[in-house]
């Protein structure tokens, strides 16, 4: 007889031979003493940043070793079915505990290892750090113990299901009690996740006001963070947290709540957004946010003309030196060929936007009839001509425009009805200072390109897009002009970018011809914004932003990066293709056609209907 409960994968042991009861109590043993052990000193000297000495009160990397054992803890309890806790495993598999342990394991010996080398020797090493390590390592074995696949729960309801069928009980009685069980298990499990649509519409914004605030938090940290070990540290922490959420089913829960409330999220993004600089004491960690911004909402446009219309744009970092020389020509330096224009700040973006527009026709225009690497090939050309370009009008190998390798300088501060940018300003107590103010301006400009973006998108030019991405051909037998499409993106990518450049321009004070190059150490530069469209996740508009600040951020971080930035980039995309080719948000279309049926380890269901008894009964 057919299997009728065959809904979840068979239980599995676990990579380490132990009972599935003491292995769980061995990860929940090692998670605590993990969480323990940060309250104590791991080091005795305090030359190691952070201040590890003090025993007591955590400090530094401590932080995050303790972060991570409560987190293994709290997957841990869940899996026990403590009430409360049955909300944190909605797949209800054992991924979670294992993921988590092995953050909190990497995060806690990537410190020890770190206090030994930087300090010259173990000897260096308090016994806190001997059991933080030790701790941590029992929170790893006790994970890879659990059985793999679904939990003992899962497994038990299985066994009464054979017990049933052992039982010789009629298949029209069995779909009855199928159809009671269901109801006894909602009722049994009150502290279960409803559907969405299921709670009230103000819980389920609150639960996504909690999520944006638990966002902007962990965001916020990752940006103040002072030194590199830190910072390693903790991107070790998020990546395995995040990869744990992801695996416990609530990353989709919380997909399907955004989906329900998309204008709501939206919002609460650029809240959470606009709260960032109040959160800043140092206005440096401003200037990395609007750095952030201004090389998001470029992604963002290159994610019209790579993500929707599927072209592959090499040069694209050129409509950002595009829109940049243009402002710097008319805001009013003394060092561009028309020093007596200053244009105010909307005309001089809207001039900067308009002149990347045209040059995006202008490119288009002759090449967009071509196809895949053909164009790719062409738009390398145009961006490196644009350099090289703006290299040499320096009025001795051509015409004085742009003042050459010098570029132009002394762009000044932008002035919004007496509202000087350049200056700090008190706002409700708190000081804003030059780069807050600038990154405020870029967040508005943000939401600007945001709605452009979703609404061409969903539009009918956005399916045209989706359709020539998908297939030319198709697309163009069924009526639509490719060609027409195809240079609507291109321009509308080209006018974003340089709607960014404008900006850029007044912040960096100057422009010069070095920064607009396909590759180099540091953004922004055409590899960097297609790895960050591609990193983040092609058709999405959270995927460039989320792709611009990784990028951003780990060369700022990790100083000793950056011979190596493009090595080291190249190494995490082939990572990222063979795990989650769909990028790290994904675009569902996108998921769908990445995993297709046999390559998800999605095991086969079936159903009633399946059983011979069953549908021979209904008949």
């Amino acid at each position: 007889m057919t299997d009728l409960t065959k809904t979840t994968p068979a239980t599995e042991p676990g990579l380490i031979p132990l009972p599935p009861t003491a292995a769980r109590a061995l990860t929940l043993v090692g998670a605590i003493a993990t969480a323990a052990s940060a309250f104590l000193a791991w080091t005795w000297t305090s030359e190691f940043p952070g201040d590890l000495t003090i025993t007591g009160y955590p400090g530094g990397l401590q932080w995050l070793t303790f972060t991570g054992g409560i987190l293994i803890t709290l997957f841990a309890l869940s899996g026990y079915g403590i009430r409360g806790l049955g909300w944190l495993l909605p797949a209800g598999n054992n991924g979670p505990a294992v993921l988590t342990a092995l953050g909190a394991f990497g995060t806690t010996w990537f410190t020890v290892i770190a206090i030994a080398v930087n300090l010259d020797g173990l000897v260096n090493l308090e016994p806190g750090a001997y059991v933080a390590a030790v701790a941590s390592l029992l929170a790893v074995i006790g994970a890879f113990a659990l059985p793999a696949g679904a939990d003992e729960t899962h497994n038990a309801k299985a066994a009464f299901d054979a017990g049933l069928r052992k039982g010789g009980i009629p298949s029209n009685t069995r779909i009855v009690i199928a159809t009671f069980k269901g109801l006894a298990a909602y009722i049994a499990k009150p502290d279960r996740v409803p559907a969405p649509g299921a709670l009230a519409p103000w819980i389920e914004r609150a639960v996504i006001t909690a999520v944006t605030a638990v966002g902007l938090g962990v965001f916020t940290y990752g940006i103040d963070t002072e030194y590199g070990e830190l910072f390693i540290g903790y991107l070790i922490l998020v990546v395995f947290a995040m990869w744990a959420l992801h695996s416990a089913g609530l990353t989709d829960r919380f997909s399907r709540l955004v989906a329900h409330h998309r204008g709501f999220t939206l919002a609460m993004g650029f809240a959470a957004a606009i709260a960032f600089p109040f959160t800043q004491t140092d206005d440096h960690y401003a200037n990395i946010g609007v750095n952030i911004l201004i090389f998001g909402t470029v992604a963002l446009g290159l994610n019209i003309v790579v993500g929707l219309a599927g072209l592959l744009d090499l040069g694209y970092v050129a409509f950002l030196g595009v829109g940049a020389y243009t402002a710097a020509l008319v805001s009013g330096s003394e060092f561009s060929r028309f020093s007596g224009v200053q244009f105010p700040f909307w005309a001089a973006a809207l001039s900067g936007a308009a002149a990347s527009l045209i040059f995006g026709v202008l490119i288009g225009a002759p090449t967009l009839r071509l196809r895949g690497d053909y164009l790719a090939i062409v738009t390398l050309g145009f961006g490196e001509i644009f350099r090289i370009a703006v290299n040499n009008m320096d009025g001795v190998s051509g015409p004085d425009i742009t003042n050459g390798p010098n570029g132009i300088p002394s762009i000044p501060d932008l002035d919004f009805f007496g509202f000087n940018f350049g200056q700090a300003h008190d706002v409700g107590g708190f000081t804003l200072g030059r780069f807050a103010n600038y990154y405020l301006l870029m967040v508005l400009i943000m939401a600007i390109v945001v709605l452009v973006y979703t609404r061409a998108a969903d539009s009918r030019i956005g399916r045209s897009w989706i359709a020539i991405r998908e297939d030319e051909t198709a697309a163009t037998a069924m009526g639509i002009n490719g060609f027409r499409v195809k240079l609507i993106a291109f321009a509308l990518g080209a006018s974003l970018a340089g709607l960014a450049g404008t900006v850029s321009a007044h912040v960096t004070y100057s422009v010069v011809p070095t920064p607009y190059q396909f590759a180099g150490s540091t953004p922004p530069n055409s590899a960097f914004l297609l790895a960050a469209v591609v990193l983040g996740g092609m058709g999405t508009v959270a995927g460039p932003i989320l792709g611009a600040a990784l990028l951003y951020l780990l060369p700022e971080k990790l100083v000793f990066l950056q011979d190596k930035s493009l090595l080291a980039f190249g190494i995490a995309l082939i990572v990222l293709m063979r795990f989650r080719p769909e990028g790290i948000i994904a675009n569902r279309r996108n998921q769908l056609e990445f995993h297709e049926t046999g390559q998800l380890d999605v095991p086969d269901t079936e159903t009633l209907a399946d059983d011979p008894a069953v549908t021979k009964a209904g008949a």
